[in-house]
């Protein structure tokens, strides 16, 4: 049940991270769109010089906001890491516990029979019955 869990969460995880970068795209489409049409108006006012500072400027801004945003998305994608290798570790001590159990099972179940064939071989033989 918990590898079942851990399958939701984890495909929860990849969508709220797929949500999260489809809408910080969008909002860097808007930023841009935004930015590009006050330098357009201020390209006709002021000269080239004044342009190629607002460019900077505009590269400077968006750039800054998808740095920020693949270091969110590392960090998160860091904390998933941390949880499948615990969840590995988890399953592995499950596994080795059920091998143990598995094998003690086996065990005991060897002793019986070999008692139970100690106890038949000790035990009187009947007389066949005659019809």
């Amino acid at each position: 049940m918990s590898v079942i869990k851990a399958e939701r969460t984890a495909e929860a995880d990849q969508a709220a991270a797929t949500a999260a970068v489809e809408q910080v795209e969008g909002e860097i489409r808007a930023f841009v769109r935004r930015d590009l049409s006050v330098f357009r108006r201020k390209q006709q006012q002021e000269g080239s010089e004044a342009a190629v500072e607002n460019i900077t400027s505009v590269i400077d801004r968006v750039s800054g906001a998808s740095v920020s945003e693949i270091e969110r998305v590392m960090s998160e994608l860091a904390t998933v890491r941390d949880m499948l290798r615990s969840e590995g570790e988890r399953v592995q001590r499950e596994i080795s516990g059920y091998a143990s159990l598995s094998q003690a099972a086996m065990t005991s179940m060897k002793i019986i029979g070999d008692s139970l064939v100690q106890w038949k071989s000790q035990a009187p033989q009947a007389a066949p019955h005659k019809d």
